[in-house]
Order: C-alpha cells, then sequence, then structure tokens
C-alpha cells in the first residue's frame, strides 16, 4: 500500500473525535494540578496554608501559558489552578480542542517541572462559552472560590498548628458558617482581612503598555517607542468590582481590534 493511501485510511482514526469551538465563542481554558496536595504538603513541604514559592511557581507557569504561542488576554491563579482567556478571535489548530487542551497541559506541566526541579503535571479543559457575560461570570467563580478556599485552608491549618491532628480539625470545620469560621480565627489572633489579597483572591495576569526609550543608530536620536508586557496583579478586586475589572480587559481587547481594523482598511 502507497504511504499516501496509508496515510489517508489511519488518519480517520486520529481525527474522528475532534471538535472545533465554534467561531464567536469564547474559550477559557482551565488547568488544575495533578496530585498537587501530596506534592506541595509532602514532597516539596511548602509552607501552609500559603507560600510564596509556590504561588510564584503558578504566576511563573501562567505566564508561560501567555508567552508560548496563542493569543491569551487574561489569565488568573489561585492554589493549584490557572485559567486563561482567549481572544475572541483565536484560530491556533482550528480551534481543535484536543490540541488546545494537549498542548496547555504540556506547556504547563514542562514549564511547572523546569522550575520546581521535578517532575509536575496538569490537565486541562476547555470552556466554551457564547457570551461575555459568561466569561465575566466564571471569573467570578473563580476568583470567590479561591476567596472560600483561603478561608478553610486557614482554619484547616490553624486548627492543625494547634494541637488537632487531621481528623479534629476536618470535624471541627463541618457545617459552620463563614462568620464563625472568621470567628475561630479571631480567636487565634488572626484576621482574614488583614492577611495578603493575593491569597484571599488570587493573582491575575494581563498585558500592559509601556513606553521604552532607544537610540535611533541612523541619527543618534532617543525615541520613543510603545512595547507591551504582562502585568502581575496580586491586589485583585472582588465580586462585583472583579467582575467588572475583567469586563474591563475583555472591552480593551475589543477596542484595539476595532481601531486595528478601522487602520489596515
Amino acid at each position: 500500500m502507497r504511504f499516501d493511501d496509508l496515510d489517508k485510511r489511519m488518519r480517520i482514526y486520529e481525527t474522528s473525535a475532534d471538535i472545533c469551538v465554534l467561531p464567536g465563542m469564547y474559550m477559557v481554558a482551565r488547568l488544575d494540578g495533578r496530585s498537587f496536595t501530596k506534592l506541595t504538603k509532602e514532597t516539596c513541604q511548602f509552607e501552609t496554608p500559603f507560600d510564596i514559592r509556590f504561588r510564584d511557581l503558578m504566576t511563573a507557569t501562567a505566564k508561560s501559558l501567555m508567552e508560548c504561542g496563542f493569543r491569551v488576554i487574561y489569565a488568573y491563579t489561585e492554589s493549584d489552578e490557572i485559567s486563561i482567556l482567549f481572544d475572541l478571535d483565536e484560530q491556533t489548530y482550528g480551534r481543535k480542542l484536543r490540541k488546545y487542551n494537549s498542548t496547555l497541559a504540556g506547556e504547563a506541566s514542562a514549564q511547572f517541572s523546569i522550575m520546581l526541579g521535578q517532575p509536575a503535571s496538569f490537565d486541562c479543559r476547555i470552556s466554551q462559552l457564547p457570551s461575555e457575560v459568561l466569561v465575566v461570570d466564571y471569573f467570578r467563580w473563580r476568583n470567590e472560590d479561591s476567596v472560600r478556599n483561603a478561608l478553610n485552608a486557614w482554619c484547616y491549618w490553624t486548627l492543625r498548628e494547634n494541637g488537632k491532628d487531621k481528623e479534629q480539625a476536618t470535624k471541627q470545620l463541618i457545617g459552620i458558617s463563614v462568620s464563625q469560621k472568621n470567628e475561630l480565627l479571631f480567636q487565634y489572633g488572626i484576621n482574614f482581612n488583614n492577611l495578603p489579597n493575593w491569597q484571599k483572591r488570587g493573582v491575575g495576569l494581563y498585558w500592559e503598555e509601556y513606553d521604552k526609550s532607544s537610540i535611533n543608530p541612523m541619527t543618534s536620536q532617543t525615541v520613543i517607542t510603545s512595547r507591551r508586557r504582562i502585568r502581575l496583579d496580586y491586589d485583585l478586586p472582588i465580586k462585583d468590582a472583579y467582575g467588572q475589572f475583567v469586563q474591563s480587559i475583555i472591552q480593551s481587547q475589543h477596542r484595539k481590534e476595532t481601531c486595528h481594523g478601522n487602520f489596515t482598511r
């Protein structure tokens, strides 16, 4: 059998399950660390409940996902997860889901492992969202999940550090309200509201423009050029204010594309 015939015959089995995201749909990828509880608490023994070293590994991994060839306009990380929002007009790989999932999981796993110095892996899934409103709701969901996780983590590890074993600490937190959890921390001298915002709200990454001066080699004159870089935001807002923040990033991207389109025409 000729190679071309064999290739055509076998390629069907490889691509038969391909699903492509429809045009006009927003794509948000969420990556989760695999077995990161064991990795962070046993293998690497990061500080509990939060460790700046782990935070920096996650933000550096998120940054690599914004720079690895896709048109990403926003990334958000909290705990052991990363969410990234693609430009609405992203067309890489013909918008095939299997390519996004495999490439992003591989990129994140490789970058995190290199920085950590030992193997670590991520999984990836894509949310297909038909409206800007749902994109904002998605990131509000993850932002509010971050607050909930932070409160639970601080309560659990505070109890553990004060003599409770795993079972006792878990049992004491079952069924108690947010206000009761805050009161529990206050009894140990911890005001949850005063803890660093990145622990409670996660970290956002987005593009910003800045002016850079350089010397024109032909005229020896100083010229100012516009460049862009990724900004890490450790002081994100919450609730409605965070929703407005995410919406402003989306709309800013729309304005840039509209201006570019008008210029090119």
